[in-house]
């Protein structure tokens, strides 16, 4: 039969790319192995990813790809409900805004995740047995009538089909007055941090009824408030360390041993400003959105609306690494202070070596920049040219001179195609880049042993 012209033709473009703003993920974090990966979104849920290990006797053609296994989805779990604070009369959004794993202990993982004002501790673990043979219980799950039970008999376990349960373990709640950006874990395994717009406060992970105030940045008077905290993050290796960033592109060394209040820090990181260049945007693209150690944990990765810098932990007089990400963008400062955009916080990442570094830009475009090198390479994380075992391959954004085929002029670039969150496996060449409601994974496939030669 033909089809009725009459009959409505439904637009597939506009539903692919329809999107709720409860799917726009907000956080993307591996775990200590790699072997999961972690995304939170702004509906409140997390969504758990299980890396599939290759069997012995796959065929020679996987083996030729190089692939070492997939992320399959390995558990999906509502993490925080929307909330209304009735006592400044605010809603609380269910957002996710942070999720870090606990070091491995034990056969489960521990992870936390926080929305804008209450952490939580969830245990995943796995169960494949079950127990039966209950003396109390009927099959059903029922009490018995004990005057019924005649013999007794010893609990077995019988094998089951895997289940992947999700337990909260912990909330830790009433802790801070403003909106929590960031969580970290301490490498001593038993406390973390957790900071706000003014205060950063740390947490037992055993107790949730208080937490200790490690900073405070609120003045007296909120109107003499000239920035605020926008990051937070414990030393990889030394429990007594942590840095914090701040709105004014200043970053702050804190030592607890110092002192058990750290309002005064150990080692101020910042770069003279060129009274030249000031405008009225200059204090807005220096604000310092993301911060983290290297695994070295001897440097410092941050980023601003414009650039990425690294930092040496012994050289406090400025960075000793600048990379430009999206430079071309100065001269559009006033229309994207116009439309948000300039608010936008991009993350910042390190390779499991170090040796580079990757960040966000828009039109789903992210950068890497080789730090031995100092160039930098654009990548773009779109869904038609990201198909499983394709190449990616590299964009330039036109800004003047020669144009080559395939370039995007600054004026076509699409700013709210953002890839804001991302994350490196922590010993493979394997990133996770979230781009609205779109998870990319991608994996180097340049054989390793070529790689020495």
């Amino acid at each position: 039969m033909g089809e009725d012209a009459e009959s409505p033709k439904i637009n597939h473009t506009f539903l692919r790319d329809y999107v709720t703003e409860a799917d726009v993920i907000s956080t993307v974090e591996f775990n200590q192995t790699g072997d999961l990966l972690a995304t939170g979104d702004k509906g409140g849920r997390v969504v758990i990813f299980q890396r599939e290990t290759e069997l012995k006797g796959e065929s020679e053609e996987a083996c030729e790809v190089g692939d070492s296994g997939e992320y399959n989805v390995y558990s999906t779990f509502q993490s925080h409900e929307p909330d209304f604070d009735y006592l400044k009369s605010l809603e609380i959004e269910e957002k996710i805004n942070k999720i870090r794993w606990l070091p491995q202990q034990n056969a489960a993982h521990f992870l936390l995740s926080t929305n804008d004002k209450t952490v939580k501790l969830w245990k995943v673990s796995e169960r494949d047995k079950r127990p039966e043979g209950y003396n109390l219980k009927d099959e059903e799950g029922r009490i018995k009538d004990v005057s019924t039970i005649t013999s007794l008999r010893v609990p077995v376990l019988k094998p089951t089909d895997l289940m992947v349960e999700v337990r909260p373990r912990r909330v830790f709640a009433n802790g801070h007055t403003y909106h929590i950006n960031s969580i970290s874990v301490n490498s001593d395994g038993e406390t973390y941090l957790s900071a706000d717009d003014l205060r950063i406060n740390m947490w037992h992970l055993d107790i949730t009824d208080r937490s200790f105030n490690i900073v405070d940045i609120k003045p007296a008077n909120m109107e003499d408030l000239t920035e605020v905290i926008t990051a937070a993050e414990f030393h990889p290796h030394h429990c007594h360390l942590f840095v914090y960033s701040s709105s004014k592109g200043t970053l702050r060394l804190c030592d607890m041993r110092a002192s058990a209040l750290c309002d005064k820090h150990t080692k101020l990181f910042e770069e003279p400003e060129d009274p030249g260049s000031r405008s009225f945007f200059s204090e807005i693209i220096s604000s310092v959105s993301d911060v983290k150690f290297s695994h070295s944990g001897r440097y410092l990765l941050t980023r601003d609306y414009l650039t990425a810098k690294v930092w040496d932990l012994n050289m406090d007089k400025g960075p000793v690494e600048t990379y430009q990400v999206h430079e071309y963008l100065r001269s559009k400062l006033c229309s994207l202070y116009e439309n948000d955009c300039i608010f936008d916080k991009f993350e910042c990442v390190w390779n499991s070596s170090d040796s580079v570094i990757m960040t966000g830009a828009y039109n789903s475009f992210f950068r890497m920049f080789d730090r031995e090198t100092g160039r930098g390479v654009t990548l773009e994380a779109w869904r038609e040219n990201s198909k499983p075992r394709a190449v990616l391959r590299t964009r330039r954004v036109y800004t003047g001179g020669k144009r080559r085929r395939g370039d995007v002029g600054v004026d076509s670039l699409d700013f709210t195609k953002k890839i804001l969150h991302m994350a490196w496996h922590p010993a493979e060449n394997i990133i996770a880049i979230a781009a609205t409601n779109n998870l990319y994974i991608f994996q180097d496939r340049v054989n390793p042993d070529a790689q020495t030669q």
